[in-house]
């Protein structure tokens, strides 16, 4: 049989085409921060991950300019052999110091990170934990990693419990949660975690891929609980608030050491570029020096989900900037996009397997830069079609 036999087979893309509703790999002539154009038209976003909206930043653009002339657009080798410069440890020590925690190692990109770090944690003997809603760089670098790999419901931190109560003793536990689940914008029971992690003598691994910026003055789930010394390693990556390209871990120095030395992602990739280094680092100045970013982006959360609940949308447990709007059957979720869309709304349909079947979600995601004009333009445009399709009363 021709193993390509099921890519001339496959045709999902082809029936959404045919339908008129086909909503990715929308190619974007241009990104504002707020707003894009699209074949010449301005359309509000409210889909990306720009939390800070730092992105436009005149600093970030600034330092991310002068990079490229100072050491040019590569590195041309991974870390490992030629491609570690000085501000890759530079901007190391100050994101282990911004997390509170020894070390840090910056990889290429976020998922590489997952990859690379939690696979290199896991061996033969080892047992690892991971939430069912766990991102999926999460779950592939557990898959990568050579141990057992047990699962639990969302959230569900007294099943947790008892599965690790039923683990052998000499077996070697990890435990792998999102800080923020980048689908339903909920932030993990971190106290009650860390106090069964302890228990059971786990270690605890964090992604903070949507929490740095957010949660904690911008410095993480760890800061927003005030638990930073309890969890052991946390995740990051810069193409979120940190308005570049790239991911990073921090924890204590050996763990990260042995990371640095035994991570393929890591070892085998070629070395972040200057450029994105450098805007990483304009982000972090920001974040640090200028605390009225991360407070516009929690008043604009205030008020977009006080407005969807007063229409009467349901948007989940929501508890940060990520605001899923639930519609139900992947047809109709499409259908409500291109609505949304072609009335100037940048939203991200996400249907089964990233949502349970049936509960297909159009995920918007806000930003400290939005304006309330913005904001009452999106509630107003939701509200509208929302009637339409009878999503709400």
């Amino acid at each position: 049989m021709d193993i390509f036999k099921k890519c001339y087979e496959y045709d999902l893309d082809k029936q959404a085409m045919e339908k008129g509703y086909y909503p990715y790999f929308q190619p974007l002539d241009a990104s504002e921060g707020t707003e894009v154009t699209l074949n010449g038209r301005r359309i509000l976003m409210i889909g990306s991950n720009n939390y800070l909206g730092l992105t436009t930043h005149p600093k970030v653009v600034e330092a991310a300019k002068n990079a490229v002339e100072k050491y040019g657009p590569s590195c041309t080798g991974s870390r490992f052999l030629n491609g570690t410069l000085k501000i890759h440890q530079e901007l190391e020590e100050r994101l282990a110091a911004f997390a509170g925690k020894e070390a840090a190692l910056v990889f290429s990109t976020g998922m590489q990170a997952n990859l690379g770090a939690i696979s290199a944690l896991i061996s033969r003997n080892d047992i690892v934990f991971v939430d069912k809603d766990d991102h999926a760089s999460i779950v592939d670098g557990c898959r990568l990693g050579l141990g057992e790999i047990k699962r639990f419901v969302h959230g569900d931190l007294d099943q947790l419990e008892r599965m690790l109560a039923k683990t052998p003793e000499d077996k070697g536990k990890l435990v792998v949660v999102d800080g923020v689940f980048s689908m339903g914008g909920d932030i993990i029971d971190l106290p009650k975690l860390v106090s069964v992690c302890k228990k059971y003598e786990a270690r605890l691994y964090v992604d903070d891929a949507h929490a740095f910026g957010v949660l904690g003055g911008g410095r993480g789930t760890a800061h927003h609980f005030n638990l930073v010394d309890d969890v052991d390693i946390t995740m990051g990556t810069f193409s979120k608030s940190f308005a570049s390209l790239g991911g990073f871990v921090v924890g204590d120095k050996e763990v990260i050491n042995y990371i640095k030395h035994t991570a393929r992602s890591f070892i085998f990739s070629a070395s972040l570029p200057a450029s994105n280094l450098m805007a990483a680092m304009a982000a972090l100045d920001i974040m640090e020096t200028e605390p009225e970013h991360v407070q516009r982006l929690w008043e604009n959360t205030k008020y977009i989900t006080e407005g969807f609940k007063k229409l009467g949308f349901n948007i989940g447990n929501t508890q940060t900037p990520i605001v899923p709007v639930f519609i139900g059957e992947d047809e109709k979720c499409f259908l409500v996009w291109k609505e949304l869309f072609e009335k100037g709304l940048y939203t991200n349909p996400v249907i089964a397997p990233a949502a349970p079947a049936g509960h297909a979600l159009l995920r918007t995601s806000y930003m400290a830069t939005h304006t309330k004009e913005q904001l009452d333009r999106v509630l107003n445009i939701f509200e509208e079609v929302g009637r339409k399709f009878k999503i709400i009363q």
